[in-house]
């Protein structure tokens, strides 16, 4: 359970052009993406920011 397989993936894809159409799917993935990549950078960003202060804290 919990699993997402060619089919499912397939069939989500259908639905969403459906539901959006073919011009303005392009524009909802492109912010998709962006919206995914900055939430990455951003986690990244706190990693970065949680493992200089634990190193502070060890000297």
């Amino acid at each position: 359970m919990g699993e997402v397989g060619v089919p499912e993936l397939m069939l989500i894809l259908v639905i969403a052009l459906v539901v959006f159409g073919g011009k303005k799917l392009p524009e909802i993935g492109r912010g998709l993406g962006e919206g995914i990549r900055g939430f990455r950078d951003a986690m990244r960003g706190n990693e970065n920011a949680t493992g200089s202060a634990t190193d502070e804290l060890k000297k």
